[in-house]
C-alpha cells in the first residue's frame, strides 16, 4: 500500500484464504476482494516484501488474471532462494529484488528432520 501511495497508483490487495482442495505444500489460496476485483485489463504490478516458497505471490498472481489483470511485474526487498525468479520466469514476469540470498524448502519427503521423525512443531523455544 505504501509503494502504491509512493507513486500515486490504486491500490488492491490479496486475503489468504485455507484451500482444503489443495494438494500443495502450501494448502492455501490469495484472492482479491469481491469489492476491488472489477480490474478489466489494468497492468499490474505484484510488490511483496520477502518471496521464499512464492505461493503468495503464485496465488495473487492466478487470481489477478482471473479478474482481468495483466501482471506486468513482481518486486521485492528480498528473495529466498531460486523459487522466486522460477515462478517469475514461468509468469513471463520480470522480478526485481534488492538482494538474493541462499535458502532450501524441503518437501515433507526431502526433510532431513522429517526423515529422522522429528516434527517442525516440535521447535521450541529455550
Amino acid at each position: 500500500m505504501l509503494v502504491a501511495e509512493e507513486l500515486d497508483v490504486d491500490f488492491v490487495y490479496a486475503e489468504r484464504e485455507p484451500d482444503d482442495s489443495s494438494s500443495s505444500l502450501f494448502p492455501v489460496s490469495y484472492r482479491i476482494p469481491e469489492g476491488l476485483r472489477n480490474l478489466g485489463d489494468r497492468r499490474v504490478a505484484i510488490a511483496n516484501d520477502v518471496i521464499n516458497a512464492g505461493s503468495a505471490v503464485q496465488g495473487s498472481l492466478r487470481d489477478l488474471q482471473a479478474c482481468g489483470a495483466k501482471v506486468v511485474a513482481i518486486g521485492t526487498l528480498l528473495t529466498l532462494g531460486s523459487k522466486p525468479s522460477e515462478l517469475a520466469r514461468e509468469a513471463s514476469v520480470p522480478l526485481e529484488t534488492l538482494d538474493t540470498e541462499p535458502n532450501t524448502i524441503w518437501t515433507p519427503e526431502e526433510c532431513p528432520l522429517c526423515a529422522c521423525g522429528i516434527p517442525p512443531t516440535s521447535f521450541e523455544d529455550p
